[in-house]
């Protein structure tokens, strides 16, 4: 049975002391060790920021792609080789500003995937700026009186794009975070995981103890019911989404099991004979 130090590559990262990502990269590793996937049957793939470098950090396969690009490349990856465990990792920019379009369309494909979206509320390399997912009124470098703009909702627009799989996690309460990757890896199309993942640097509105005071633990409440659409819709309104655990699942068919027939095959696995199936075409029109 692997540990979670068996998907680490002993590099050290760069994250300031106490960042949320640190939790994380820990779950993650933690899932994949409950689940025993082998290191070359998982492939993570990052975005830019912060959280984009979490791809250099485990012993899995990686691709550390372009800012809002990590959805494309995780899809063709999976696409390609579906016996591949593919985890895209990224942050609020790369989820809810330039890669927003990327997130809906990936979402309504429901590929069989996990995605994992490290929400800090702030964009943190570029040393302290309002991102989408900052609240009404957040004070930073670029918005000195205050931010004027409504954030985004990222599982209102998770369960609007047709998510099968909705959940949310906190990086303090990592036992539940493991918890939640672990499912979010075994459900059977698109997982959409958003994680309140605290920046201790430039954020100092929504921290750890913060979180703490406002998050509502889902598991706790044996009322919600996960898979039903209008309860996790009313849930999330109810809460401001401001909770943990898993909100919404369904088991609708994932991307490739919709495809006929070889399309359904992996890859990998078809003939590529580029000349046979030339030569098939060709008889087509003789």
């Amino acid at each position: 049975m692997p540990n979670a130090m068996d998907y680490s590559n002993n590099s050290t990262p760069t994250w300031c002391p106490g960042c949320g990502d640190f939790s994380v990269l820990r779950s993650i590793q933690t899932a994949a060790a409950h689940l025993a996937i082998a290191p070359h049957q998982m492939a993570v793939i990052s975005g830019i920021g912060c959280s984009g470098r979490i791809s250099g950090y485990l012993n899995v396969y990686g691709f550390h792609s372009i800012h809002g690009r990590a959805l494309p490349v995780a899809q063709g990856i999976k696409l390609v080789n579906p016996e591949l465990t593919v985890i895209a990792a990224g942050g609020d920019g790369d989820g809810f500003a330039i890669g927003t379009a990327h997130t809906v369309h990936a979402i309504r494909r429901n590929i069989d995937m996990t995605y994992v979206v490290m929400n800090n509320q702030i964009y943190g390399l570029t040393k302290g700026h309002t991102s989408p997912l900052s609240t009404t009124g957040f004070v930073t470098k670029s918005t000195p009186y205050g931010s004027i703009e409504a954030p985004i909702k990222p599982g209102m627009i998770a369960l609007a794009s047709g998510a099968t799989f909705v959940a949310q996690g906190f990086s303090a309460y990592q036992e539940q975070l493991v918890e939640i990757l672990t499912r979010a890896i075994l459900h059977k199309g698109f997982s959409f995981v958003n994680v309140f993942s605290p920046c201790v640097t430039f954020n100092k509105t929504n921290t750890y103890q913060w979180f703490r005071e406002h998050l509502v633990n889902l598991d706790e409440m044996n009322s919600h019911d996960p898979h039903d659409f209008q309860s996790a819709i009313n849930r999330y309104i109810s809460t401001d989404g401001l909770f943990t655990g898993i909100l919404y699942e369904n088991d609708d068919p994932d991307y490739y099991s919709k495809l006929p027939g070889e399309l359904g095959t992996s890859v990998v696995h078809q003939d590529l004979d580029i000349s046979n199936q030339f030569d098939t075409l060709m008889q087509d029109f003789i």
